[in-house]
């Protein structure tokens, strides 16, 4: 099962790894490295961090494992750091890591609109896909006239990004080519791909298409490529106005089998995407639950689940966080520094201060990410 690691944001991400599978290692959206699951750590959980006003200096924590809080950072000052380890991270050798940092420039692309251009020229499908979504969402209009000859990539995946990307910048883009893809394409990945830009585009009259793709099938598509698919698509007519079909999201937080865990996977951070209230007390359960053998669900699930309560102003999964922080895999910590993102305040930037000098670059990237998160709430931004 590959997931990302935050779709946090605006979750763009995780929708094209799960479209275009391009990354080795999703969402929505992002900061989307990405893992299979791991065991859940046992044993009690810490105490959760409180969200408090993000405002205030935040306090510098020692690694996991040590005596506590040092010395007090501004926010400003983390901000910049931030800024240098998604610049550090524009130019790593690691498809994944240029993909995230791009990701997470969109964040303050007044100051990274020269990471967004790179990754609009770079050699990987994936990250000049995110490129022109982030230039789109953060309206970067200074980039649309790279944007234009995207329309003509050899890849579906960046094509329909360059579509997303002008339409969400006010400039007249045909946005038919979306609408071939939706209905037409081989791949069930190009389809979700398509019907995730379409609901970012945020125009209603693709509700029709969107109806129209939901009962399409996919021959030889895996009943998983169909499922998440559908999901794709579900959270595509939500965000233009189908509040309804928010329910066939929620279905899809009760797995009856393994193979159907990917799907709850999107499904939890689908669900935080488009803040739909009424499911946090399924994802709360959800979070709980364990199998016969009395395991929990697997780590990033359950990370999921905490990043999308927060995203629903509800801090309370934070605790799962803090099980994973110090965990031996980089992607469960990098997902943890997503959840602190989204929780924000205090001692989630205390955490975050501590986590962008990880020794994995995937943390670091998802920390500053994180850090931009939290004193942003989340927001693309031209700043």
């Amino acid at each position: 099962m590959t997931r990302s690691a935050s779709r946090a944001p605006g979750t763009y991400l995780l929708a094209l790894v799960l479209a275009a599978g391009a990354l080795p290692g999703c969402g929505s959206s992002g900061s989307a490295t990405t893992t299979k699951p791991d065991k859940p750590a046992t044993g009690p959980a810490p105490a959760q961090a409180k969200s408090q006003d993000s405002s205030k200096p935040a306090t510098r924590n020692t690694p996991p494992g040590g005596q506590g809080p040092s010395t007090l950072v501004s926010s400003s000052e983390l901000r910049e750091r931030a800024l240098e380890v998604i610049e550090d991270g524009s130019r790593g050798s690691a498809p994944e890591v240029r993909a995230n940092a791009v990701e997470a420039a969109g964040l303050a692309a007044r100051r990274c609109e020269s990471v967004i251009a790179s990754g609009l020229k770079d050699d990987n499908v994936a990250v000049r896909s995110v490129a022109a979504m982030a230039a789109g969402r953060a309206k970067v209009e200074a980039l649309a006239p790279a944007l234009n000859p995207m329309l003509l990539d050899s890849s579906p995946f960046v094509r329909a990004a360059a579509v997303m990307g002008l339409a969400r910048m006010g400039k007249p883009v045909d946005q038919t080519p979306l609408s071939t893809m939706l209905l037409t394409d081989s791949s069930p990945r190009v389809r979700a791909h398509a019907a995730f830009c379409l609901g970012e585009i945020g125009n209603r009259s693709a509700l029709g298409l969107l109806r129209q793709a939901a009962r399409s099938s996919v021959p030889r598509a895996s009943d998983t490529e169909i499922k998440l698919m559908q999901l794709q698509v579900s959270e595509a007519m939500v965000k233009l106005g189908d509040d309804e079909t928010v329910q066939s999201i929620r279905a899809a937080l009760y797995p009856s089998r393994p193979e159907e865990l990917e799907a709850t996977a999107l499904a939890v951070q689908i669900l935080g995407q488009v803040r739909d209230k009424g499911s946090s007390g399924a994802m709360i359960h959800l979070a709980e639950t364990k199998d016969a053998a009395g395991s929990l669900l697997p780590a990033e699930i359950r990370l999921g689940i905490a990043g999308s309560l927060a995203k629903l102003g509800s801090p309370q999964g934070g605790f799962i966080a803090d099980e994973f922080v110090a965990d031996q895999s980089p992607l469960l910590r990098a997902q943890a520094a997503a959840v602190y993102g989204e929780i924000g305040g205090q001692a989630s930037l205390a955490r975050l201060s501590t986590m962008l000098g990880d020794p994995d670059e995937r943390v670091r990237i998802s920390a500053a990410r994180g850090v931009l998160t939290a004193l942003s709430g989340g927001r693309a931004s031209a700043e």
